[in-house]
């Protein structure tokens, strides 16, 4: 019986496997490796795609400087401006045909009521006078032969020697002479008014303003349509003038109400003035209040005709914000401004505005203190556009040099005397 052989079976070595296990490891880590690098190459292009995304955006969107509103004193008094006129003013015309004989004031004349400012030759209407006064005795002789007649047929009549019918006849001839002679007497009185419109005399107290009249000039009668005013005379101890205030004032405006009138050659020398005088109502073309203002002028202080400005004390002076006009938009629906609210969205607000200061407007209403009005708006700026808003920065007065202000000055002056030697 033969014994089967039988099999070694030799022990593995436990270092055998190592190598395996090493390059199962190197290739997990090297895996690894390119998943993370492609993981981070993944994050770093997205990063940098959202970054140039937000550039591009912040690129689109408008740079805008802002600037806020700030308080102002309220408004104390209004300035309008006015022409100041005479109490009383005229041009005076000349009423007759005829020829300039003479003149007796200048301008710069004062005069009184009736003074003879001028003389003029009427031969014409001296001739139509003459002729209707020798036309006027025609008729009373006419009228003193009808009256005989009629008294002569009167009794002619009661003796029944003529008919009623002629006795009416006669009667009817007085009656015409009469009106004939109320006709005439009526021409020579308005030719004997004509006479005299060749004196040209002043209806009132004042001061010849123009004069327009030379001796031997032919002037017409006429008016301001078609001729020339021979003078004109104005009442200067009291002047008054005439000024629109506007509608949202009317309220301040009362008969008796002092104001100052101010001419602008002379700011530091304000004149007083009263209102006389208030419109009842609202012009509508205007939108104001028509007040006249009288003002008492005897020193002769203010000329009439002269461009003054009446500054009208306010009651109820409102609480105002002053901003730049630089940030005012005029559109079809008024006055608005761009304010820059919350994640810089803009927003259009209509304003009303007060008076105009120059270099600063008030606004009314529409705007508070801590809004960012938007400065130099683009009329291409819509509501709810996103901006970059930065505000602006303030302006600073400049600095007054010290001690240095005169020196170019003197440095002028000795060049000018250096100049002055030079020549001698």
């Amino acid at each position: 019986m033969s014994s089967s052989p039988s099999l070694n079976h030799e022990p593995i070595h436990p270092e055998a496997g190592r190598p395996l296990r090493r390059a199962r490891w190197i290739g997990l880590s090297v895996l690894a490796l390119l998943l993370g690098g492609a993981g981070v190459r993944t994050y770093v292009n997205a990063a940098h795609a959202k970054s140039v995304e937000d550039r591009t955006g912040r690129s689109a969107l408008r740079s805008v400087l802002t600037t806020q509103a700030r308080p102002g004193q309220g408004l104390r008094t209004v300035a309008l401006p006015a022409t100041l006129r005479g109490r009383n003013e005229a041009a005076l015309y000349a009423r007759t045909n005829g020829y300039v004989r003479a003149w007796t004031r200048d301008i710069g004349d004062k005069v009184s009521k009736g003074d003879v400012l001028a003389l003029i030759d009427t031969p014409e209407v001296d001739q139509d006078l003459a002729q209707a006064q020798a036309t006027q005795e025609q008729i009373k002789a006419r009228l003193a032969l009808a009256q005989s007649s009629l008294a002569r047929w009167e009794g002619l009549r009661q003796r029944d020697a003529v008919s009623q019918q002629e006795l009416d006849e006669r009667r009817a001839a007085q009656q015409q002479a009469l009106a004939d002679l109320a006709a005439s007497q009526a021409n020579v009185r308005r030719l004997r008014q004509m006479h005299d419109f060749g004196r040209i005399t002043a209806p009132f107290d004042g001061v010849v303003i123009k004069r327009n009249v030379e001796v031997g000039a032919l002037v017409a009668a006429g008016s301001a349509a078609n001729t020339k005013e021979l003078f004109y005379l104005a009442q200067t101890d009291v002047l008054r003038l005439t000024v629109a205030i506007p509608q949202v004032y009317a309220a301040d405006v009362a008969v008796g109400k002092e104001v100052s009138i101010k001419l602008l050659e002379r700011p530091n020398a304000p004149g007083k003035g009263q209102i006389t005088r208030v419109s009842g109502g609202v012009d509508v073309a205007t939108r104001s209040v028509q007040v006249e203002v009288s003002m008492d002028n005897q020193r002769g202080d203010f000329l009439p005709g002269a461009y003054v400005e009446v500054a009208l004390p306010l009651s109820g002076a409102a609480k105002t914000l002053l901003l730049s006009p630089s940030t005012l938009q005029f559109r079809q629906d008024g006055a608005q401004v761009a304010v820059v609210g919350e994640g810089g969205k803009v927003s259009l607000r209509q304003v009303k505005l007060g008076r105009d200061l120059g270099r600063s407007v008030e606004v009314i209403a529409g705007i508070s203190s801590k809004d960012a009005v938007i400065l130099n708006p683009p009329d291409t700026m819509e509501e709810g556009e996103r901006v970059l808003a930065q505000k602006a920065p303030e302006d600073k007065p400049a600095p007054k040099p010290a001690g240095g202000a005169s020196r170019p000055a003197e440095a002028k002056a000795d060049g000018d005397k250096d100049a002055k030697g030079g020549k001698a």
